[in-house]
């Protein structure tokens, strides 16, 4: 009897008014448009922040890679003016061993002290002291012509 029974509430809400049944499935209907309504709004909302995502992370990468890169440039002009400080101060070293070797040749050659030095400052340069004159000094004498040409 049972199972009769509910056969009978099953027909009854199946086949019973058919102005409630239209009146659920209407409802239900707006009831699933307006859930997909809201699922279309929540997928676009999220598509827009991925794209503005995706824009923001592009435009830092921009600028990371721009920043890397002029650092990179700054990098490869140090590195040059570092090569030529360094072939400079070969070159000065070079020189400088040079400049000691002469020193130390002259030293040997006119023995250890003083006496090399005293022979340079016996040395004497007319550029060096352009006071002193090695020429006799004869005054110049304006000629009666001179303003004529």
């Amino acid at each position: 009897m049972a199972s009769i029974q509910r056969a009978s509430v099953s027909s009854g809400s199946e086949g019973g008014e058919p102005a409630k049944v239209d009146d659920r499935k209407r409802k239900r209907m707006i009831s699933n448009r307006e859930s997909a309504r809201r699922s279309r709004m929540r997928k676009q909302k999220l598509l827009e922040d991925l794209t503005e995502e995706v824009n923001r992370l592009q435009s830092s990468n921009k600028e990371i890679v721009q920043s890397i890169k002029t650092k990179e440039d700054a990098y490869s002009k140090m590195e040059s003016a570092n090569n030529i400080l360094r072939a400079q101060t070969t070159e000065l070293a070079d020189r400088l061993q040079s400049l000691n070797s002469i020193i130390n040749r002259a030293e040997e050659v006119n023995g250890k002290g003083n006496g090399f030095f005293y022979q340079i400052s016996q040395i004497s340069d007319p550029l060096m002291n352009p006071w002193q004159q090695n020429y006799p000094f004869y005054p110049l004498m304006p000629s009666p012509n001179m303003f004529l040409h």
